[in-house]
C-alpha cells in the first residue's frame, strides 16, 4: 500500500478542506400559501407541490 513520504502541512490540509463546508438549503416561497419551504420539496404548511395537492394537511385549530 502507498504511504506518504513526508507529512502534509496544516496549510495544505486547510486548503484542501476549504470547500468541504456545509451549504444552507435553497428556500423558495410557496405560491399557494406564501410560506417558505425547501426547494423541490412539498410545502410543510399547506401540503402543495408544484401547484398540486401532494399531502393532505389538517386544518389549523
Amino acid at each position: 500500500m502507498a504511504h506518504p513520504k513526508r507529512r502534509q502541512g496544516k496549510a495544505r490540509t486547510g486548503k484542501r478542506r476549504s470547500h468541504d463546508h456545509a451549504v444552507a438549503p435553497t428556500l423558495a416561497i410557496c405560491p399557494n400559501c406564501g410560506a417558505w419551504h425547501v426547494y423541490h420539496t412539498v410545502c410543510n404548511e399547506c401540503g402543495y407541490y408544484r401547484g398540486k395537492l401532494a399531502i393532505e394537511k389538517e386544518a389549523a385549530v
